[in-house]
């Protein structure tokens, strides 16, 4: 995967002109690659590939089972129309960001078109870019082994990653921004994500037989420093303790420092509350 890096200084997919009338002239993915826009306002990099005897459903499928191999998070799989979202996972120190992917068939040819969308403020390298694309695109099969490693690919799911390390803050603002954006997004994206979480307590109680552990996060208008564009709200981040955990969460207190390891279970969007299960500290 191609990890943007922050730029320092602070939706409709792209029409592609790619003279792929015929395979004679087809254009190579390499040839056919295109970056638009900036790192202030937003990169847009789009690659594309033609492929013979292509239906749209059976290139969705392989793209799937090549993007889950690859570690993307799938947000949107729609074979039937040709239609596809996947992100590139959040790191501690980078937002995801969307890469829509849309494949026809014209007179038995299949066309499958990439287009990677960076949030403003975030750069990488065009080289880094096209070698990530077109090493996908040209992985792309038609015919009868196409059709072999769709079937294969559909049901294909992202291996999970190690846990993202991040403080309660940072996790706070990305979904903010990210409920702020499109909230229907939110659990689709985090859900089953693993994150060690770094931060101070706000409470500890007992619910049911598990105890819950909400992080002390600011509201933004608490902070001493803003982020620009930050969301007006916060997202509060909240850990139920894995079995086996009474000893350690008896012995919290409010304002003690804890890092803690968790899997995102659920989301509120009206309550704004992220909710982790199975937390256990940091080793």
């Amino acid at each position: 995967m191609f990890i943007p890096s922050p730029y320092r200084l602070g939706a409709a997919l792209a029409p592609v002109l790619f003279c792929l009338a015929t395979p004679a002239h087809a254009a190579t993915c390499e040839e056919a690659f295109v970056k638009k826009g900036n790192a202030i306002t937003g990169l847009r990099f789009t690659a594309a590939v033609t492929v013979a005897d292509l239906p749209p459903a059976v290139a969705i499928g392989q793209m799937r089972g090549i993007a889950a191999g690859k570690g993307y998070d799938i947000m949107a799989d729609e074979a039937a129309y040709g239609s596809m979202l996947i992100e590139q996972p959040m790191t501690g120190s980078a937002r995801a960001f969307p890469i829509q992917i849309t494949a026809t068939q014209t007179g038995g040819i299949g066309t499958v078109v990439m287009e990677a969308k960076l949030r403003a403020g975030q750069s990488t390298k065009s080289e880094l870019a096209m070698g990530e694309m077109c090493g996908m695109l040209n992985a792309i099969k038609g015919g009868k082994a196409g059709a072999a490693a769709a079937k294969k690919g559909a049901t294909a799911t992202t291996v999970a990653a190690a846990p993202v390390k991040i403080s309660a803050l940072g996790l706070s603002q990305q979904v903010s921004k990210d409920t702020e954006r499109n909230a229907a997004g939110v659990l689709t994206r985090y859900k089953g994500k693993q994150f060690t979480v770094d931060g101070s307590v706000d409470y500890v109680t007992k619910d049911g037989s598990s105890f819950r552990v909400g992080y002390k996060v600011p509201q933004p208008y608490e902070q001493a420093i803003r982020l620009p564009n930050q969301a007006p709200f916060k997202t509060d981040i909240v850990c139920y303790m894995a079995p086996g955990q009474a000893a350690y969460s008896l012995q919290l207190k409010p304002d003690k420092g804890i890092k803690l390891t968790g899997t995102v279970e659920d989301f509120d969007e009206y309550k704004h509350v992220l909710w982790l299960k199975d937390c256990r500290p940091a080793q």
